[in-house]
């Protein structure tokens, strides 16, 4: 037989991501599972019929032409749009600073490609999304991990812990608005001493905004590109998978051109170009006007099914949980009695028909072992609460 070749450094640095694993470990259950694990749009969420009308149309001349190679830094027919959306937003958008990628995940990946080295630290929310520090640690990134509460990350506790990691982060990854997993926003005055950190360390900002354009609740927070006036340490990491679908695979950066131009050398590296009849779609709804109605569509739902999921929690665990009480976005964070172990809670509660993602997934360390995250977005009211209760079961099957 022969042998494994030997596998390059970084190879041991891959840690996976729990939560797409979990895709794979849900579709092997045979049982009945409400899944408030995956932070996907609901099925009804998906403007499916909508998508498949623009793909036919994209498709309706017969030719080859959509099927063709396209351009790196994205498909004018998609960059015209998005810009023009982006200009909406009120963004003054600047052509050379945006590049079309292939989902918010790759545009995370360039953005450590450019910034983290080897042995880099990396300052993270605790908790945050597990696969963008995943893909800091799998370039050798050292991860600092900054605690969060309701305004978001701690960010008057980052010079102490850098203090006491002996250097600044070179890299600051965080998801400000609704974060992933806590639901949380960061409030303006964090965001502002922020930049005034990372601008006294010559820190970038890797400013990952998935659930932005889902605020069903309070008020708008300008965002670390309008309030740091464009900043080249500020990179802005968007995708269109919460927003419309994740299987069409697309998003976008916007940062400093010099840096835009060296990522589209990157992307030339590894996938030549995002894919092409994805982004005609996505084109096509932008320009054809229907993100407004769609997102309305979804707010309400969203803010209806979170509602839901809160008066859920209050029934069957108010009296032994915590919980976020997020503006939008996805999820829920549930702060469990001390002694519980969501691991181990995991395996109960799927067997019992639940799943979710234990709160060490979110952590370097480990942490977090009393915590999980929720998503409400998936599922309607009576399902959510029949979710709860079979948790409920689970957790007091379960000693702490």
């Amino acid at each position: 037989m022969n042998s494994v070749p030997g596998l390059a450094d970084r190879a041991t640095r891959l840690v996976g991501s729990p939560i797409d694993s979990s895709t794979s470990l849900l579709a092997r259950q045979r049982h009945d599972i409400v899944r408030f694990a995956m932070g996907s749009p609901a099925d009804d969420m998906v403007p499916t019929a909508l998508i498949s009308d623009l793909a036919r149309g994209v498709f309706c001349t017969g030719d080859a032409g959509p099927l063709q190679y396209a351009a790196s830094e994205g498909d004018p027919a998609l960059r015209g749009p998005l810009l023009a959306l982006l200009d909406s937003l009120g963004e003054n958008p600047d052509p050379d600073r945006l590049l079309i990628t292939s989902g918010g995940m790759q545009g995370l990946d360039l953005a450590c490609t450019l910034f983290v080295d080897p042995g880099d630290l990396v300052a993270v929310e605790s908790p945050t999304y597990t696969n963008g520090m995943a893909t800091a640690m799998s370039y050798g990134g050292q991860i600092l991990e900054v605690p969060v509460d309701r305004d978001g990350m701690v960010v008057e506790a980052l010079p102490g812990l850098a203090a006491q990691a002996g250097r600044p982060p070179s890299v600051i990854y965080v998801i400000p608005t609704f974060q992933n997993p806590s639901g949380v926003t960061m409030s303006e005055a964090r965001r502002r001493m922020l930049l005034d950190l990372a601008a006294r360390w010559d820190s970038v900002i890797i400013d990952d905004d998935p659930y932005g354009l889902l605020r069903f609740a309070g008020r708008d927070v300008p965002g670390l590109q309008e309030l740091s006036g464009n900043d080249p340490r500020v990179v802005s990491v968007r995708t269109f998978s919460k927003i419309i679908a994740p299987g069409l695979r697309v998003g976008w950066i916007q940062a400093d051109p010099q840096i835009v131009t060296t990522m589209v050398a990157a992307k030339q590296a590894m996938d030549t170009c995002t894919n092409l009849p994805a982004q005609r779609i996505v084109a096509g709804l932008l320009s054809g006007g229907h993100l407004a109605s769609h997102l309305n569509r979804a707010r309400a739902e969203y803010r209806r099914r979170k509602q839901a999921m809160d008066a859920s929690l209050r029934r069957w665990l108010g009296d032994v949980a915590t919980w976020t009480d997020p503006e939008g976005g996805f999820f829920l964070w549930v702060t469990l009695p001390d002694g519980v172990d969501a691991e181990r809670l995991f395996e109960v509660a799927l067997a019992q028909g639940v799943a979710f993602i234990p709160g060490p997934a979110f952590s370097a360390s480990g942490g977090l072992r009393n915590a999980i995250r929720l998503c409400f977005a998936s599922n309607g009211p009576e399902r959510t609460d029949e979710g709860v209760a079979r948790l409920a079961a689970a957790l007091a099957a379960v000693p702490a």
